[in-house]
């Protein structure tokens, strides 16, 4: 394993052009609700969107723009979670790693290298891994997962949201807002929070 600190380059198309990368992401690490989400996108090496930057850097539109093409033009994309319950059994930072593992599972072609957003990862058995700090501002794959990552959990939280609109998950997707902390102290945790973090 190696660490890469990024530097304001620009997104670069590959790591290492001569060998398949897939780019991982994850997404709602920090929330109190709901699953936490991780996507593996491998791109074709000129994949270019003007739009394409770490997704935390685009408004909702836009990710939601990118989404479609990213899983149109990806060479392969995967998109997987783990729930509230995994993450109080295994921590948030374990269950980040088991749901990129659980992407890259589901990918239709097996990547040689993976390129992972963070400074940590759990290696996957068989593929070498680079950490890339900052790596979603840095490389499209990772920038193309930062989006598939957020806009899938987005749309999960839009779906519970309905089930629970007390907790005002439309617009906050399960982050520690006030008004989220407020509800639970109204109305109590729901199936969906992770009664490992602390709530209120």
């Amino acid at each position: 394993m190696s660490i890469v600190n990024s530097t304001k380059l620009g997104l670069l198309p590959y790591f290492n052009k001569d060998i398949l990368e897939a780019g991982c992401d994850e997404a709602g690490r920090g929330c109190l609700a709901g699953p936490v989400f991780a996507a593996a996108v491998v791109l074709p090496h000129d994949f270019e969107h003007p739009l394409l930057n770490d997704s935390k850097q685009l408004s909702e539109k836009q990710r939601e723009e990118l989404r479609p093409i990213i899983e149109a033009e990806a060479t392969a994309w995967a998109v997987a979670e783990v729930s509230p319950k995994e993450i109080d059994d295994i921590n948030i930072l374990q269950a980040s790693f088991l749901a990129m593992h659980r992407a890259i599972d589901q990918l239709s072609v097996r990547p040689e290298a993976l390129l992972i957003d963070g400074n940590r990862f759990m290696p996957y058995l068989g593929i070498p891994h680079t950490c890339i700090i900052k790596g979603d501002g840095k490389y499209r794959s990772i920038a193309a997962a930062s989006v598939l990552a957020k806009t899938h959990r987005d749309t999960y939280m839009h779906q519970i949201a309905e089930q629970h609109p007390e907790y005002s998950w439309l617009s906050n997707k399960g982050y520690p807002t006030k008004a989220h902390r407020a509800a639970i102290r109204q109305f109590g945790a729901t199936p969906y929070h992770r009664m490992s973090f602390k709530l209120v």
